[in-house]
C-alpha cells in the first residue's frame, strides 16, 4: 500500500510493501512495537529507536507525539491522492489548519498576535497537559487571523486555539 505523508510543507511517498518499506523509493529498515497497554509505541528507523504515540485529528489529519515532540502530519493513500489529482482538489487549495488544543490542558503562553506572519514549523502556542509544556506549531506558512485564547486559560481538546489564514489572501495574491 502506497501512502503520501505530509509534515512540515514536504511530502514523503510511504510504500509498505511485502518486501518491506521504502520512502521515496528508498528502502528503509523500520519496526514497530506497541509498548505494553499504553498508546505509546517503540518506532525503530533504521537503528535509532523513538517513542511515538498518535492521535487521529481529521480524516486525514494526525498528531505524532515523537520523542517529545508534537508533528501534524497529513496521511493519503494512493487512491485518495490520484482522485484529489484528477478532481483539481489538492491539499495547497486549502490553506493553513487552524491550531487546535491536542488534549484538555491549559495555556501557558500565546506567541503570535493576531496579523502576524508565520512559518511552517513557527510557534504558535504553548499548551500545559499532564505536566509536560507542548509547543504547538503552524503547519505551513501563514497569517494568524484570530487568536481564540490567552495565557492561564484553560482548554478542551479539539478546541480551536488560533484560526491561521492563507498568505496569499492577505498580501492580495
Amino acid at each position: 500500500m502506497i501512502y503520501h505523508v505530509t509534515i512540515s510543507g514536504r511530502t514523503f511517498e510511504i510504500d509498505l510493501g511485502a518486501d518491506g518499506v521504502r520512502v521515496d523509493g528508498d528502502p528503509v529498515k523500520v519496526d514497530l512495537t506497541r509498548l505494553g497497554g499504553t498508546p505509546t509505541r517503540s518506532l525503530l528507523i533504521e537503528d535509532r529507536s523513538h517513542r511515538v504515540s498518535a492521535r487521529r485529528v481529521g480524516k486525514e489529519a494526525w498528531d505524532l507525539h515523537m520523542d517529545g515532540r508534537r508533528i501534524r502530519a497529513e496521511v493519503v493513500d494512493e487512491r485518495t491522492r490520484v482522485i484529489r489529482e484528477m478532481s483539481g482538489s489538492g491539499v495547497a487549495s486549502r490553506g493553513p489548519r487552524p491550531i487546535v488544543a491536542p488534549m484538555p490542558g491549559l495555556v501557558v503562553k500565546v506567541e503570535v498576535e493576531e496579523g502576524d506572519k508565520v512559518r511552517a514549523g513557527q510557534g504558535i502556542v504553548i499548551v500545559e497537559a499532564m505536566k509536560m509544556e507542548n509547543e504547538l506549531k503552524a503547519d505551513a506558512d501563514a497569517v494568524v487571523e484570530r487568536i481564540h485564547v490567552r495565557a492561564g486559560q484553560a482548554v478542551d481538546k479539539d478546541e480551536v486555539l488560533v484560526e491561521l489564514g492563507s498568505l496569499e489572501t492577505e498580501e492580495g495574491g
